[in-house]
């Protein structure tokens, strides 16, 4: 196996179609909106029931175990109905599951429907990821990816800061949602006949494919094991230090705002100069915020600060990763690559919010920021010795 430069270009250039680029966008930003919603919404809701927290954690995971298992099954699934047609039935079984979940506090019930929602969700990332690689161009990708990122974490942004109006209680923030999965499909469905659609050949596996690219792989595997972590537990973490409920949520809202400037930034600099570095950069930067994370929470005024640099050094990598995988890859194997990458996001997603919850269990606050530190230092050794 070759060294990995995971990323070089090794594809023809296309020129990216922005008014199609712009709608995908634009759907997914709604769809994450009550994503993002949500997260903070069902951890608040089984605090409040008196759910042990490690039981939480694991309740949380069930979404990236459904993300891990159905990914192997979404290139075949996307090539078999179509890329239009999955993305639409995996919106309309999204809303569906998350109907039911508002309709019961069964936690039973929840472990199953997350799982579910994790498996719809996966299908909705992994397509429209795909079509916005394949419709980039290389030498704008990066800053492509970075506006990508931004809209997703700005729709990840606004969902903790709705919670404060419409209280985690009853039906009003789960309406909130379900209006927001009616309109992402709205926006989707004049694109059917205008979006890229994939060779029904297969080449080669999701198993397969993770022996390719392992730089960029691990890269959405810390990623997704910091995003899952803090949507589920930063709210419950300040809870520990004495805020109220609605700063909690609003703690959340501000890690994911460094999301929403800092994405287009680094996407900028990953074109301009080395993806690798950028990643570097950008990992470096989550481990020191680790680091200061127990000391910050005693000031609010340092608290802000960090959490703005902190979210949008963590989910950089993945912008970057993301970048990287189009550089390398068209048609049918961005796709298979794109599923991967579902595949680790999921792995990660799942092992980190119930380490996290085991952590805060045994150890209390100071757990958390241990936990989020692991990926980040061996992907930082992983970076150094590569690099030289």
């Amino acid at each position: 196996m070759p060294p990995m430069s995971d990323l070089t270009i090794s594809h023809p250039e296309t020129s990216a179609s922005w008014p199609i680029i712009g709608a995908v966008i634009g759907a997914m930003s709604v769809f994450t909106l009550t994503l993002g919603l949500s997260y903070p919404l069902l951890a608040l809701i089984l605090e409040n029931l008196g759910t042990p927290k490690a039981l939480i954690g694991l309740n949380a995971a069930m979404t990236p175990l459904g993300i891990i298992l159905s990914s192997p099954a979404i290139p075949r699934l996307a090539r078999y109905k179509g890329s239009w047609g999955l993305a639409m039935l995996c919106l309309l079984f999204t809303l569906l599951f998350f109907v039911l979940i508002g309709a019961t506090r069964r936690i039973e019930f929840w472990f199953i429907l997350r799982f579910l929602l994790g498996v719809c969700i996966n299908g909705m990332f992994i397509v429209s990821e795909t079509w916005i690689n394949q419709l980039s161009h290389s030498t704008t990708r990066g800053r492509i990816m970075g506006i990508y990122a931004t809209v997703m974490s700005l729709g990840f942004c606004v969902g903790p800061f709705i919670l404060p109006l419409t209280g985690f209680d009853g039906w009003p923030p789960f309406m909130v949602g379900i209006v927001c999965f009616i309109a992402a499909g709205l926006i989707m469905l004049p694109l059917r006949r205008r979006l890229p659609e994939f060779e029904k050949t297969i080449h080669g596996s999701v198993y397969r494919f993770m022996t390719l690219a392992p730089t960029l792989l691990l890269a959405v595997l810390s990623a997704a094991y910091f995003d899952q972590i803090v949507l589920s537990f930063l709210p419950l973490y300040t809870l520990y230090f004495g805020f109220p409920q609605t700063t909690a949520s609003f703690a959340l809202g501000v890690l994911i705002v460094g999301n929403v400037f800092l994405q287009f930034p680094l996407g900028w600099l990953a074109d301009l100069t080395s993806r690798r570095m950028v990643m570097l950069a950008c990992t470096i930067t989550t481990l020191a915020g680790c680091a200061l994370l127990p000391f910050a929470i005693q000031s609010i005024w340092l608290l802000w600060p960090l959490l703005f640099i902190w979210g949008g050094a963590a989910f950089g990598v993945y912008t970057v990763a993301l970048a990287g995988l189009g550089d390398r890859y068209s048609g049918a194997m961005l796709l298979t690559g794109s599923a991967a990458f579902g595949l680790m996001w999921g792995v990660g997603g799942m092992i980190g919010p119930a380490l996290a919850g085991g952590a805060m269990q045994l150890w209390g606050p100071v757990g958390l920021p241990l936990i989020l530190g692991i990926p980040f230092a061996l992907f930082t050794f992983m970076l150094l010795w590569r690099h030289f």
